[in-house]
């Protein structure tokens, strides 16, 4: 089976090409360092040529709306597209838990994401995952100023690599529609996430302030609603390795 995969040199993508190599298979890694653009389809027919599946972890670092919308749009479509003509016969995309429930401008593309990969003509499987434990540190690196203003909101994170293994499984078996939602060991507050990633010299040490974020965020849309597989790191474990 030939696989490839959307984005497979960021955060998730490159612990889905681990695990499938793991795996046994020696997946097509989609994006602009291997001469594919997502957005315009450069290069994508040719990348896509004898793939029967793909594994959709392409994203965009932007909390913009227009900007996020923008993206998932231009590159859901492109690659729906490119997929159809090759006759791939299973599409997997990542996407996160909550993203119809929390009012965030990324969780909108990525909603309009899942939109595009429903309506298309390849069967497919979404996977909703938790914030993975990286996010209170993108959370902390947006925002400016000696005290850092965090959501009181509860979150589940799960390790990026423990995802990773989650899609390559998914990518290996015949298409599910939604699978069921992917999240951490362990709840967590955001705010005290943010403190023991500052107290460990993960960020820049200064006090944290939570405060009610209204859109759902702070009032637990974050977390999964339904039974499903669980990661096995929690974020202290996670903390304490060398990469974190």
């Amino acid at each position: 089976m030939r696989i490839a995969v959307a984005g497979g040199t960021g955060v998730v993508g490159r612990h889905v090409v681990e695990a499938l190599r793991a795996r046994g298979y020696e997946p097509a890694v989609l994006s602009r360092a291997t001469g594919v653009d997502l957005a315009s389809g450069a290069g994508l027919d040719a990348a896509l040529l004898g793939a029967e599946t793909v594994v959709d972890v392409a994203n965009i670092d932007t909390a913009s709306r227009k900007a996020a919308v923008t993206f998932f749009e231009r590159t859901g479509r492109t690659l729906a597209a490119a997929a159809e003509r090759a006759g791939v016969r299973h599409l997997v995309t990542l996407s996160i838990v909550g993203v119809d429930r929390v009012r965030l401008g990324y969780y909108a593309g990525k909603l309009r994401q899942e939109e595009i990969v429903r309506e298309g003509a390849v069967p497919w499987t979404i996977l909703r995952a938790t914030q993975f434990h990286e996010f209170a540190g993108q959370f902390l690196s947006g925002i400016p100023g000696p005290v850092a203003v965090v959501p009181t909101g509860r979150v589940q994170p799960v390790a990026a690599h423990e995802v990773g293994e989650a899609l390559a499984d998914l990518a290996l078996g015949a298409p599910r529609g939604m699978a069921p939602e992917l999240a951490g060991p362990r709840v967590e507050s955001l705010p005290d996430m943010a403190r023991r990633l500052i107290a460990a010299g993960g960020a820049r040490r200064r006090p944290v302030l939570p405060v009610y974020l209204p859109g759902g965020m702070s009032a637990g849309g974050l977390l999964p609603t339904g039974p499903g597989p669980r990661g096995a790191q929690t974020f202290d474990e996670w903390l304490a390795t060398p990469e974190a």
